[in-house]
This record gives C-alpha cells, structure tokens and sequence, in this order.
C-alpha cells in the first residue's frame, strides 16, 4: 500500500503500522499474534490545568502509550511541542518496542508527550507543568512498569522534577522511576551522548563493510541538537569531513569542513548555527540533497520522503531521529542503493545507555563513562551485526532486516507468555 503522496500530510502512525505489517508478512507471524502486536496495549491521554505566572490557568493536553510489555516493563521518552498528537506517540511507542529488541534489551515500548510549545514557558510554569502531567500519567509509571527518559525538548531538569514528584508520592526515593537524570541523581555517566555514540558505532560498522575509509568521507547532519552535534563531534573525531549542519533556524555548508566544536559555541551564543562565520546559508531541503558519503537525519519524523529521496546522494544515511524517512522514501533509498542504517538500530544507543543506567539505580550503583562506552560499543556492533545477518540471509534492506529481528523477538515473547487469562 501506498502511505504517502507529495501532498497530503504523512501519519506517522500509519507509517508505524506499515512497517510492522512487511515484517509480520515476510515472517508469517499468525493473525492473531499480528492483531496483538499491531495496536498499543494503552493510551492514555490526560487533559490537566496548570497555574501561570500571570495568574491564570491553562489546560494542557498530554499522553502516555504503552505499546508492548512482552519483554519487559514500558520503555521511551516524553517529548513536549506544540504538535504532540496520540498518533505520533502511538509510532514512537511501537518503534520503542522494537528498539529495544533489535538491541536486546529487556524492555517493551512506550512513549508520551504533552502539546506545549516549552519555551514560551518560564522555569516555574515548566516544573508545574511537569510535576502535574507526571502525577496525571503515574497510573502507569513505576521502575518496574514504566520508566520515561528525555526526548524532544525534555531535560535532565525535567527528569529529575519527575523523579522527585513519583518519590514525593510514594514516600522515599526511587531514581529508577526515569532515566536521562542528572548525574547527581543517580544518572548514568555517557548518557547524555550515548544516542549520538551509538550511532555513530554504527556508521564506522557500516563504513568498513562497505569498504569505505571513515578518514576520507564527508558528514552532513540535519538537527544540531543534542544528538546531531555531538554526532557531528564524534564523526570528526573519527575524522570524516562535517561539510554542513542545521537546525530550526537553517542550515550552513561548508565543502573544506565545519569545526563542530566552534559551530556549538556559536549556536550557544546566538540561538542558531545560521551566520556561523565561513560558511554558506542554505535550507534545510537543500541540506538531504547535498553530496556526501553520510547523512545523519537527527531532526524530525518524516524528513525524506517522496519529494526529495531521489536527490539524496549519500552512500549511507543514518537515522538518529525516529523515523526521519517514509516507506514509498525508503524503496528509493534502496533501489538507488544507499546503504540506510535504520532509527530502530542507529539512534537505540540511547535507549540501551537508559537500561544501564536503569540496572545501576536499582543496584545502587555507579559505572564509569569507560565501562559505559566499552558496553554500549559491544551492544551495538553486535546488533549490527545481527541485523547486517538477517539482511544479507533474506536479501532484503537494512530496515527490513532490523524489522525482522525485532518483531521476531517480540512475537516469540509474546506467545511464550500466552494470552491471559
């Protein structure tokens, strides 16, 4: 079926469901077993009021899914902007569940977001934001149940205003309840470039079994945020060529290369990478299609599409955003013969840098960033490795290929289980 034309507005759950039904197709998963792991177990959304500075109230509206607990307790970040809809966390729940079983960990998927644009907010309508929305939601949450982490616009800060408002409820504190903490509050040292690392894992993976030499490729980045800048650092240092970069305001190019380091400087000091001295302005659109050997989409859902997949000319594209590129996008992507290195294994570092920092809080441990490093780079070459496999076993793409993996472990954790009751 087709999910897309170059009009209409993509959904990014129909998308989820999509992917899903070629995988449940390709291995034959029973219909049943399909129905189950084809819908979210939970949805909740929450309609909740919070005080304003000017002393009056506002209503927000936020969620909480849940998509699959077959493997584990709920997984996956809560995001706040203005265009949160169910929909979107209804995908990003489903792409939780198989990230976390293409890398193996003991999790299911979820996700929640609120409808709120956070930085028309001022620090204290922020906290009251967050501590309501997290006691709306804790119906669900718990360290065993359901632990949240970061995701768009979402901080350590915000983390830590959760953790408290759980710990506050049910008398003493539990630092397991979330991750993505500060480090103080029993967050994981690595944590905070460990999507950026893990994918970037990846990439050398992928460049070495395409013969590529990592030192003479050029990198081009699409969302200098957290994830996208400290990939744009760690591929420099690996010594690929950041030739252009952006963000929300725009992006800049530059073929004798960007200095990573100085353009995170200059966006902290004036809000944007647009101007960074040296460079050429150019659009975001303009940024997918330039010549490169590897393009890091860390923005948005649904960034290469029908449109613009067909003047994409990196060698490979490396998903740190969720689902940064579309199903009818993807069949270019592959007939062109660009080697795409799927969000559900290229940005999973994150997810698995959470679950340790998840095991040291329930041991009451502490690791250090070099033990952190070393497991989170085993991991993800392993799961590399294996997804890299099933590719080459079926003669299919690398999404496909993940897809085959993760949805293979969920459906045979979920029918060893049984249907209760």
């Amino acid at each position: 079926m087709s999910t897309e034309n170059a009009t209409a507005p993509i959904n990014a759950w129909q998308v989820a469901q999509h992917q899903f039904d070629l995988a449940a197709e390709m291995l034959s998963l029973d219909p049943g077993l399909r129905g189950v792991l084809r819908e979210p177990r939970r949805e909740l959304t929450v309609h909740f009021p919070v005080h304003m500075d000017d002393g009056s109230v506002q209503v927000f509206t936020g969620y909480r899914v849940q998509h699959n607990l077959g493997r584990g307790p709920a997984k996956g970040g809560i995001r706040y902007h203005q265009d949160v809809t169910l929909d979107e966390v209804k995908a990003l729940a489903m792409w939780m569940t198989w990230k976390c079983a293409v890398v193996g960990i003991p999790y299911g998927g979820g996700k929640g977001g609120v409808s709120v644009d956070p930085k028309k907010l001022s620090k204290k309508e922020l906290e009251g934001l967050s501590r309501r929305f997290f006691t709306e939601i804790s119906v669900l949450i718990g360290p065993e149940r359901d632990i949240p982490a970061p995701d768009v616009n979402t901080t350590p800060q915000i983390m830590a205003w959760f953790m408290d408002t759980y710990s506050m409820h049910v008398g003493y504190t539990v630092p397991g309840v979330v991750t993505g903490k500060p480090i103080s509050l029993g967050g994981s040292e690595g944590r905070n470039e460990a999507t950026a690392r893990g994918c970037v894992f990846t990439i050398v993976d992928a460049a070495a079994h395409l013969g590529m030499d990592i030192k003479s490729t050029t990198t081009v980045v699409q969302g200098f945020g957290n994830a996208g800048a400290i990939a744009a650092q760690l591929m420099a240092a690996e010594g690929s060529k950041i030739i252009a970069v952006s963000d929300t305001g725009g992006g800049i190019k530059n073929t004798d290369g960007l200095d990573p380091d100085r353009v995170i400087a200059w966006k902290k000091e004036h809000g944007t990478v647009v101007g960074f001295p040296g460079s050429t302005t150019i659009t975001n659109g303009e940024l997918l299609e330039l010549p490169c050997d590897i393009l890091i989409p860390a923005a948005y859902e649904n960034q290469i599409t029908v449109a613009n997949a067909e003047n994409v000319k990196a060698r490979i594209v490396a998903e740190a955003a969720n689902g940064p590129t579309t199903p009818e996008a993807d069949k270019i992507l592959a007939r062109k013969g660009v080697f795409m290195i799927p969000d559900i294994l290229a940005n999973a570092g994150g997810v698995t840098v959470s679950y340790f920092e998840w095991v040291q809080d329930l041991n009451r441990d502490h690791w250090s960033e070099a033990v952190v490093n070393a497991k989170l780079k085993e991991i993800m070459d392993r799961s590399f490795g294996e997804v890299l496999s099933m590719a080459q076993l079926h003669e299919v793409d690398m999404r496909t290929a993940a897809y085959l993996v993760a949805v293979k472990r969920v459906a045979d954790a979920t029918a060893l289980r049984g249907l209760y009751p």
